[in-house]
């Protein structure tokens, strides 16, 4: 059985093997039982394929979940499809949105026109936390050089609450990168040769210009600089939420290639029981003065869970026309709606009242889950409504994980 101390296993693997090389270290950790479960996360991008190789003769068994967005470069699922049948990798995953997720919140396919971090999380932040789930660590492709708090990484780094990462390049410069292209005669991404060093869906991407910072075309003109399965807690890291209860995806072969998945998320819920219900001793409470009933609703601030108090005047559906928000600046409370965790209008409704001057207080209700408060805190809501079996699952100690979001606010710490 997997220690549950992260910090403890990531310190033992890292003393195992801190004398070893990249893939010394890809090799004898994949089946090393203190990492249990593993994948690999490729984009399938400018450098993605030295770590697929490594994969490919390591353990080409290894699953490998590659995110489908559905607005990609061509270029890139040619890529992908020429990697994924060149080498021998046997379990080659592409994630994508189910359909209803994506018309429930971008059926035209012009959501990253006008709300970019709705869209990265719709079609790459839920469905990638979703294929995770049943993983005890993933690999990535992080490197030292990279810089920020990259430069002190090593090999194994914990992510709370449940999940190892793995960096076998941790210590590798940008000519190792380039050297190991070169010496197995490894296929480049055809972007790259045209000014693209960084490469993310096509509608955000645009060629660097020499000098210019290498993620410089992405979401260029805008403050955003990731797409969001980088931030945790309001930290540019990727980390796990407690999954919600889903069947199992359905797994189908794609011709032509065999060995290539498809999966596809069943979005059914499983029926109410009384398991899922939260008892009164389930609740880390901020203050022990008011207890909740058992199937009450919790109000999740930055000091912990609170029970249910005060009502809203206001209360917007996600599909809130944004020239009417001025009309409520005079409400003392505004609910903002989420019908599902994948609905990230709400987080524009939010932002674009606390723009219009209002001081009240913004309340979310809804399908928020603890991944997204510190997004949620960062546009101006105050508090996260959530139903009693939610907060059962996702404690408050999950929440207040995320509860950082002033110290770690990207956008302030970009601008110095």
């Amino acid at each position: 059985m997997l220690d549950a101390n992260l910090d403890s296993r990531a310190a033992t693997l890292n003393a195992r093997y801190r004398n070893h090389a990249a893939v010394q270290v890809l090799r004898h950790a994949l089946s090393d039982p203190d990492l249990g479960r593993v994948a690999l996360v490729s984009s399938f991008g400018a450098e993605s394929v030295v770590l697929l190789h490594m994969l490919s003769v390591a353990s080409p068994d290894t699953p490998v979940l590659f995110i489908d967005t559905e607005m990609l470069f061509p270029e890139t699922l040619d890529y992908q499809r020429e990697i994924a049948a060149r080498l021998p990798l046997t379990d080659v995953r592409v994630i994508r949105a189910s359909e209803d997720e994506i018309a429930a919140v971008d059926p035209d396919g012009t959501l990253h026109q006008r709300d970019t971090d709705s869209c990265c999380n719709v079609r790459k932040v839920v469905p990638l936390e979703r294929a995770l789930s049943g993983f005890d660590a993933w690999i990535t492709g992080r490197k030292r050089f990279q810089g920020g708090e990259r430069k002190q990484l090593e090999f194994f780094e914990p992510e709370p609450p449940f999940r190892l990462r793995v960096n076998p390049l941790a210590h590798w410069r940008p000519e190792d990168i380039i050297d190991y292209m070169d010496e197995n005669a490894l296929p480049r991404h055809p972007l790259v040769a045209r000014g693209y060093p960084s490469i993310g869906c096509a509608p955000c991407t645009s060629p660097v210009k020499p000098g210019e910072d290498p993620r410089s075309g992405r979401w260029r003109g805008s403050a955003k600089t990731e797409c969001g399965i980088h931030f945790i807690g309001g930290r540019i890291v990727r980390g796990p939420v407690a999954p919600e209860p889903q069947p199992e995806p359905e797994v189908a072969r794609v011709a032509p290639v065999a060995h290539l998945h498809v999966v596809t998320p069943v979005m059914e819920r499983p029926a109410a029981s009384k398991d899922n219900e939260m008892t009164t001793a389930d609740l880390t409470q901020a203050s022990t003065s008011a207890v909740p009933q058992a199937d009450a609703p919790v109000l999740v601030r930055d000091d912990g869970f609170h029970p249910l108090e005060g009502q809203p005047d206001v209360s917007l559906p996600s599909d809130t026309d944004p020239d009417t928000l001025a009309d409520h600046l005079n409400a003392a409370m505004i609910a903002v709606e989420f019908p599902a965790m994948t609905d990230g209008r709400g987080f524009t409704l939010a932002r674009l009242l606390r723009e219009l001057g209002y001081k009240g207080r913004i309340r979310a209700t809804g399908s928020l889950i603890a991944d997204q408060y510190a997004m949620a805190r960062r546009v101006g809501i105050d508090e996260v409504q959530i139903p009693a079996a939610l907060a059962r699952r996702q404690p408050a100690d999950q929440w207040l994980a995320r509860a950082d979001w002033r110290e770690w606010d990207h956008r302030s710490r970009l601008a110095g």
